[in-house]
């Protein structure tokens, strides 16, 4: 990944985080910031087709994340960080990014869960959100715990989970010299 995208990518999942830690929320101009850095640095580097990688990276990121924000598993800011990941990293990195994200938010899950002693009610809430989601139902209607906006779930800030899966995928390029990096 050539610096002039992995410096704003890593300055902007770092700056998320560290908002998303402590207020729980990601701010727009970030993501504003982010979204339109990822389009002006593609370009920059490989004309038509970076915005085209951009767009797409984006679009990517919308398409799986907009349900999920529906669905109420995760927050606005989410989305739009995630979008402006999308439009940095472009399309292919960024479906890279978001499984490491995924497994990374679904082993600090598991270690909250474990800390806090929620394994049965996380178990109950699972089998909720698969019923609910088997008849086209939006889980947060039945089980309060299920919606992310509210206070009475396990709720993990997804801009760190998003920001250590950037950073790994990061590290994982930078290490093998850049022959793993996807355009």
């Amino acid at each position: 990944m050539p610096p002039a995208l992995a410096i704003p990518l890593a300055a902007l999942v770092i700056i998320a985080a560290a908002f998303d830690f402590r207020t729980r929320k990601i701010p727009n101009w970030l993501c504003a910031a982010g979204f339109l850095t990822g389009f002006a640095c593609r370009i920059a580097l490989f004309q038509w087709a970076g915005g085209r990688d951009a767009a797409l990276g984006a679009g990517l990121a919308l398409l799986v994340y907009l349900p999920l924000f529906a669905l109420r598993a995760v927050g606005g800011g989410d989305v739009k960080l995630m979008a402006a990941v999308g439009s940095i990293a472009g399309p292919k990195s960024w479906i890279a990014i978001f499984l490491i994200t995924a497994i990374a938010g679904g082993a600090i899950a598991v270690v909250m869960i474990a800390v806090k002693g929620r394994a049965a009610r996380t178990l109950r809430n699972v089998g909720i959100l698969l019923t609910e989601l088997a008849h086209f139902r939006s889980p947060h209607l039945v089980e309060q715990e299920l919606d992310v906006t509210g206070d009475q779930g396990l709720r993990l800030p997804h801009g760190c989970t998003i920001a250590a899966g950037t950073l790994l995928y990061m590290a994982y390029i930078a290490s093998s010299g850049g022959a793993g990096a996807l355009r």
